[in-house]
This record gives structure tokens, sequence and C-alpha cells, in this order.
């Protein structure tokens, strides 16, 4: 989804940085969050985050928790809320975004959020849960590739929970997973609100029986 003003998949957006506060509310607390244009839906919490939030359980209380495409940061803030004494993990191309995630965290109070490049979250770690709306819009291929680097990386025994809206595609997305994902894992829809599925991939402790 390109914003009003330029990719919020670009590095680094061409439009000028401007500003903006946004009233929003993430895991109970009320806030005027810092936006802007060039990053993903810089006017509120989109709707298909909004279902990610209210259809997904509680993440762990504690490890490494990752957030792919944070924008300016509404799933990892809540991951923050959530689980403090966690380390979540923000990953967004854009930088501008991540600046933006920084910002609202220092708002928050929250410091237990990196706002990084992807290829600046060491290469050994685990992750307890991630959770994402990924960025259906930057193709199939880029998309999958995304995917493919991420989910692969949960613990054991996690979840990753991805919210797609159903007329870009979730349910083709869901039996892509099925197949290209790495023995162990299982995929499931767990909830369909507002024109978006929430979908989980689980990756098994023990091997799945047949």
């Amino acid at each position: 989804m390109a914003t009003d003003n330029g990719h919020y998949f670009s590095a680094r957006p061409a439009i000028e940085l401007r500003l903006k506060e946004v009233p929003v509310t993430i895991a109970g607390h009320s806030f005027l969050a810092t936006t802007a244009g060039g990053v993903f839906s810089p006017d509120r919490v989109d709707a298909g985050t909004q279902v990610l939030l209210a259809n997904t359980p509680a993440p762990p209380p504690g490890g490494n928790l990752l957030d792919i495409g944070c924008g300016w940061g509404p799933i990892s803030l809540a991951l923050a809320q959530h689980s403090p004494r966690a380390t979540v993990w923000a990953v967004d191309v854009n930088e501008r975004a991540l600046d933006l995630v920084r910002t609202n965290a220092a708002k928050l109070g929250l410091t237990n959020i990196n706002a990084v490049l992807p290829d600046d979250v060491p290469a050994d770690l685990l992750f307890m849960t991630i959770w994402s709306n990924p960025p259906i819009r930057v193709g199939k291929d880029e998309l999958h590739a995304l995917l493919l680097r991420w989910l692969p990386r949960l613990d054991p025994g996690s979840d990753a929970w991805l919210v797609v809206q159903r007329n870009l595609g979730s349910d083709s997305l869901h039996r892509w997973l099925e197949g290209a994902l790495p023995a162990g894992f299982s995929v499931t829809r767990t909830a369909t609100s507002k024109g978006y599925r929430v979908l989980r991939a689980r990756l098994h402790a023990s091997p799945l029986v047949e």
C-alpha cells in the first residue's frame, strides 16, 4: 500500500518529513502518536492492525519478540506494553518508520524496543512470537522471501500471527505458507473480521504426527 505521498516500503521516503500527532489507543493506553507521510497508515492505526491486536493472545512475558514491517510502531508498542520484560525487535526497511517507532516508544516510556533494519537483527536470534501486518503490496516474490526469512526463526513451540486482507490474497497466502514453510510448521486461520484474516503459523516443539 503506497501512502498518499510515496511508497512506505522505500528505505528513505522521498516526501519531505512533516511530523504530525495522531490520537491512538494501543494496549489500553491512549496517547498522541507521532507519525509522518512516507510510512504506512500515518493517520490512524489501520484496520488490519486493529484486527490483529484484537484477535491475538497475549504475547509471551519474556524473550525476543518480533514485529515484521513495523511502520510507525503500533504492533511493537503493543508487544512492549504487554511484555515489559521482553525485548521487542521492530523491523522495517523504512528508516523514517524506525525513527518514529523510537519516538513513540520514548513517549510511552518503553525501553524494551529495538527499532532496526532487517540486517541489524543478530543472525542467531530466535523469537518467542512474531506479530505482523505484512507489506502485501511489495509483490508476491518479495513478500514470500520476507516471510521465509523470518518465520523459520521462531523458537520451537512458538507462533507467528499474521493479518492479511481477504481481498488481497489471505487465503492463497495461507495455502502457500502451508507448502513453503519447513517441516514442523502448521498454519491455521484463527479469526476473520472486517475483511481480514488472522493466520497463525506454529512451529511445533516436536515433529507433527500425520
